[in-house]
């Protein structure tokens, strides 16, 4: 893609997907089996031909940067080509990032550096595929200052988003944030359903620059694009919306923020249906992770009329060994290990979890390097869950916490 960088933030602690979050931050939590919530944005970028990316990080992120330093180094830097993680470094400012915009604001020496065109502003926890090219092209082809991705929603989830009103020129002339009246304003690209911010934006540079500079002066401001440079570029600015195109190519569009652990539950789970609402073996776009050195997945003990070692409507990563247990519409992370008489129901497993023989499971997260003593039943008693310090959802998904911190 020419002359275009693009910012992926991922400093964000995630608190509402705690514990999870505890040790690592949000971009960092496994997903999908062998994932990291950050691989989709980041395959989205190389997938879209986007060769200059920051990442700016701040919370836990040593394992989110060992992440990256093992499984995305590999763009050419003779080609002016980079996946580079940019920390706080206090360059302009004595304050640790206090928000999405004040992240970028001190970050600014390093984007004028690239000299780029635009800038593409991304955050890096969200589920989806997008062809970032698409989104640029229209942001040139609009003579827009800036381009903001917004996704059609029905109007009964509104009060959710935050959503645009856009001007028959694709101009946004202001937001309702969380509508609760019942009609929020309709969209121009489906007069049924209205259109809400993906938080994706395109900038020219200048502008950029110019709005984090005005918002760095602010001592009332939040510094956040959102709440904060976004409202005040509206009346300055050509802010146009680019109504976003789902590479997946299912019916339903999909975005996902995976920012709560029931939302983080149910995007796995998307992925175990025998046709799944996100697909990740379409080849023409690859979903990219950090390689694994780990053997096969192995099922052991098919003994008819006894226990059995086996797998079904699930996702099972290299290094599980399912060992006479039986698992069910669930996601194995690798190196899982599943003893004899066990049952996994409809539950995500991280990397490293060792379950104990006659241990019963069902609709529950259980973090990395868990270990379940024998006969231990986890998401069958509210109570007795939360009586073991285990975090129940008002779903009712059960989550057991990492036992030690993981870096």
């Amino acid at each position: 893609m020419v002359n275009v960088l693009a910012i992926l933030l991922a400093g964000g602690a995630g608190e509402r997907l705690f514990p999870l979050t505890r040790d690592t931050a949000k971009p960092g939590v496994p997903f999908g089996g062998v994932y990291r919530i950050i691989d989709f944005t980041l395959s989205n970028c190389v997938n879209s031909d986007l060769r200059r990316i920051f990442i700016l990080t701040q919370y836990k992120s040593l394992e989110l940067n060992r992440h990256i330093r093992d499984g995305w180094h590999f763009l050419p830097a003779a080609m002016g080509e980079f996946i580079e993680i940019l920390p706080p470094m206090k360059r302009v400012s004595e304050e640790w990032y206090q928000g999405t915009a004040d992240a970028v604001y001190q970050n600014l020496h390093s984007i004028l550096t690239e000299a780029p065109d635009q800038v593409l502003i991304l955050s890096a926890d969200h589920i989806y595929k997008m062809d970032y090219g698409d989104m640029v092209d229209w942001h040139r082809e609009k003579n827009a200052d800036i381009t903001i991705a917004t996704i059609l929603i029905r109007p009964e989830e509104a009060e959710r988003f935050g959503v645009a009103q856009i001007e028959p020129d694709y101009g946004i002339s202001g937001f309702e944030e969380k509508p609760k009246h019942g009609n929020p304003c309709r969209s121009i690209f489906d007069g049924a359903m209205v259109s809400a911010s993906m938080g994706i934006y395109v900038f020219s540079t200048q502008v950029l620059l110019d709005a984090l500079l005005e918002d760095a002066a602010d001592p009332d401001s939040a510094h956040d694009f959102g709440r904060n440079v976004l409202p005040k570029a509206l009346c300055r600015h050509r802010v146009v919306a680019y109504n976003f195109v789902d590479i997946n190519g299912k019916a339903a569009r999909y975005w996902r923020d995976v920012g709560t652990i029931d939302a983080f539950y149910e995007a796995n789970m998307d992925l175990v249906a025998v046709s799944p609402e996100f697909n990740l073996y379409d080849t023409r776009w690859p979903i990219r992770t950090r390689p694994l050195q780990a053997p096969p997945a192995k099922f052991v003990f098919a003994q008819e009329g006894q226990r059995m070692g086996i797998a079904a409507d699930s996702i099972v990563s290299p290094g599980c060994i399912i060992s006479g247990g039986r698992v069910t519409r669930s996601v194995l992370a690798p190196s899982v290990r599943v003893n004899s008489y066990c049952e996994i129901e409809e539950s995500i497993l991280m990397p490293n979890v060792r379950v104990g023989r006659y241990s019963r499971v069902r609709r529950a997260i259980l973090d990395e390097f868990v270990v379940l003593p024998e006969g231990s039943r986890v998401g069958y008693d509210p109570e007795e869950d939360r009586s073991f310090g285990r975090v129940v959802t008002e779903s009712g998904i059960t989550v057991v916490a990492s036992p030690v911190p993981k870096s």
